[in-house]
């Protein structure tokens, strides 16, 4: 299924948005996710159904000073 992730526009095997972050190697504890402009909590990716051209957001923290 096509879907804009951060604004890209790719092709991944997923219906839901907890498979979706898995296809993509997202990990942890630590991620903000929204779809369609609309906040994803954590516990609620494995029921999310994805639908075409979503449009999601994965936010992970960045290391640095």
């Amino acid at each position: 299924m096509t879907f804009i992730i951060n604004g890209e526009e790719q092709e991944i095997a997923a219906t839901t948005l907890a498979d979706l972050l898995s296809a993509l190697d997202y990990e942890g504890e630590w991620l903000a996710t929204a779809v369609n402009g609309e906040l994803v909590h954590r516990e609620d990716r494995a029921g999310f159904t994805l639908g075409a051209r979503d449009r999601i957001e994965i936010l992970s923290p960045m290391q640095g000073g």
